[in-house]
């Protein structure tokens, strides 16, 4: 296999071998014995070429590799134990590179959706509120981000719903 996704591409039993022989001595049968197994095993694809077959791997190393954690850690009977066992075997190397990988896993970040400004009279506000929906009181939650208003003087809030036209409308249509 190490041939295989090194190349990425088709291969035949005789490049394997030929490959193979700079390193060690070893049979045409062998190869084609494993590149067979593996076929059968659907490591590989295997297409007809004249007498010869062409192999070409069916996924990636690194989904080969995702894969075998994948299977050891699901025949765990604690899998937090052992992801945290794997973790201590890890070299700092190794840990910035899971760190690296649960971001790009998780995606991009997404920011909360923006929220109205706060012009509603609650009575949770620990002031008194006036006739005209003005917040006369002083409330401890902080105020959104659209929020015209000073936190030194709640009574200058003016209603924005006239400026933001995705915010509720009050029951006249304004």
């Amino acid at each position: 296999m190490t041939r295989v996704w090194k190349w990425n591409r088709p291969v035949t039993v005789r490049e394997v071998l030929e490959d193979l022989q700079q390193e060690r001595s070893i049979a045409y049968t062998t190869v084609m014995t494993v590149l067979d197994n593996l076929h059968q095993k659907g490591w590989v694809r295997r297409e007809a070429e004249g007498r010869a077959y062409r192999y070409e791997a069916v996924s990636t190393r690194a989904a080969y590799a995702a894969a075998l954690m994948n299977d050891a850690w699901s025949q765990s009977d604690n899998p937090a134990a052992a992801l945290v066992a794997f973790f201590g075997m890890m070299s700092e190397e190794q840990r910035t590179a899971l760190r690296d990988a649960v971001r790009i896993a998780q995606g991009p970040e997404t920011p909360e959706p923006a929220q109205p400004p706060d012009t509603r009279v609650t009575s949770t506000d620990t002031g008194s509120a006036d006739t005209t929906g003005t917040d006369t009181g002083t409330d401890t939650a902080p105020h959104t981000s659209g929020d015209t208003s000073s936190d030194t003087s709640p009574d200058t809030r003016t209603d924005t719903r006239s400026e933001n036209p995705g915010s509720a409308q009050e029951p006249d249509g304004r």
